[in-house]
């Protein structure tokens, strides 16, 4: 092989171990039972914890940090250990700070409109040419990676985030009621799961 390929053959080997070294690896959500916070009610786990920083919110959601832009996203993980399907459409999930304060879950779909519009502000300068500027959360990984599951069958794990549009406060807690088994509709008991950082 003539060196001038060797060489080219060098760089791009090169130009590859540096491009792997800076893409993140693909996030998956741990297992329910690995969460310091979890609880079991009739086989089914739940396990919750907020992403505020550190590098589980790096490779969530890469360089975006939702909670400068006042949303709290919490990363919740279900394990179905039980011999019925679940249903999780009716789910819902709030945040109770340690004062009572209850927020609902903001739909993933909605998180973008968290940030508002920046307004123009009075200038005595020529007016400037429009230029748009980017909503910081209207990034595919806010609606990509929140919960969506619909059912858990037996044996099956179900993972996303919630956002909320809140703070969080040491003390606060999390609360998933409307779950419900498929056949028979029986209601199953509720989930209160203290969210630590």
């Amino acid at each position: 092989m003539p060196f001038v390929f060797k060489r080219l053959a060098l760089f791009m080997s090169i130009a590859a171990a540096f491009a792997a070294d800076k893409e993140p690896a693909p996030f998956k959500a741990p297992p329910a039972a690995s969460f310091a916070q979890k609880q079991t009610n009739d086989k089914l786990m739940v396990g919750a914890e907020p992403y505020i920083s550190g590098e589980k919110l790096k490779a969530a959601f890469g360089k975006l940090v939702p909670y400068q832009y006042g949303v709290l996203p919490v990363l919740v993980v279900m394990q179905n250990d039980s011999d019925s399907t679940i249903r999780l459409d009716t789910l819902r999930v709030e945040y109770e700070g340690p004062r009572g304060d209850h927020v609902e879950a903001t739909p993933a779909k909605d998180v973008r409109y968290a940030v508002g519009p920046s307004r123009p502000g009075v200038s005595n300068k020529p007016i400037p040419l429009p230029t748009k500027k980017k909503n910081p959360l209207n990034v595919w990984e806010i609606e990509g990676r929140a919960f969506a599951a619909q059912m858990l069958p037996p044996g099956n794990s179900a993972s996303g985030f919630f956002y909320f549009e809140t703070g969080w406060q040491p003390g606060s807690t999390i609360y998933l009621t409307g779950f419900s088994q498929a056949k028979g509709g029986k209601q199953l008991a509720f989930f209160e799961i203290p969210l630590v950082q």
